[in-house]
């Protein structure tokens, strides 16, 4: 069987947005606080709480489809993190921030940004995929949802380089955070996931050309990860 089939439903799915939440508490508690992959997982869970407050508000308007896809989402995180702590090998978009997760000279930021490269730019376009499986629907058919995910998204961002950024009393216009921060655009890696979402389902008659291109996407999005943890100080 080709990989892209094997991986096209993770294991070990979680129930529900609480699930993803509740498993998020549960890591972040066992790793120490400036742990890089802990960082991150701050982040996330900032986000899925913000969703799932979203979804019990009736935000809305399909909330089905809305928590199936953030729950498919998540779930490409988790199953990193488990073939990590199993020995396992994770996607090339993730290894990189397990492998520097306890670099000295790496800053909260780069983390942060890191693991959100890997998650959008390698796991966001397999996750509308699996999420299409579920509901038997096209990528089309939750574009409204992937907006409004993005939409959020956006908002975290703001808010990660405004509690992880450096002070300007700390941080000069030179230094290499600064140049690292501002290459990598949360908007176009969300722009290219969607593509690589609808190209991804069409290909999904042949897996060999479907695994051929996840792997080269996630190659691509792993060699930005290790940029982005260039140790700065």
């Amino acid at each position: 069987m080709d990989r892209f089939e094997q991986v096209a439903v993770p294991a070990g799915p979680v129930a529900g947005v609480g699930g993803v939440t509740e498993r998020m508490r549960a890591l972040g508690s066992g790793w120490p606080p400036g742990d890089g992959v802990a960082v991150f997982n701050q982040v996330y869970l900032s986000v899925t709480e913000a969703v799932g407050g979203r979804l019990a508000d009736g935000s809305f308007p399909d909330p089905e489809a809305l928590s199936a896809l953030d729950v498919r989402f998540a779930e490409r995180y988790l199953s990193a993190v488990d073939a990590e702590s199993g020995g396992g090998r994770p996607p090339d978009c993730w290894r990189p921030l397990f492998a520097y997760r306890r670099h000295p000279g790496v800053r909260p930021l780069q983390f942060a940004l890191a693991g959100i490269n890997a998650h959008i730019g390698h796991d966001l376009a397999l996750a509308v995929v699996d999420t299409c499986r579920t509901l038997d629907c096209g990528p089309r058919d939750l574009e409204d949802e992937f907006e409004r995910v993005g939409d959020l998204l956006v908002l975290l961002e703001e808010q990660i380089r405004e509690d992880l950024m450096p002070g300007p009393d700390l941080l000069e216009l030179a230094d290499p955070l600064t140049h690292l921060a501002g290459t990598w655009s949360l908007e176009r890696a969300r722009e290219a996931a969607w593509s690589a979402a609808r190209v991804l389902w069409r290909l999904r008659a042949v897996p060999s050309l479907a695994e051929e291109f996840r792997a080269r996407m996630d190659a691509g999005v792993g060699l930005v990860g290790r940029f982005l943890l260039t140790p700065c100080r």
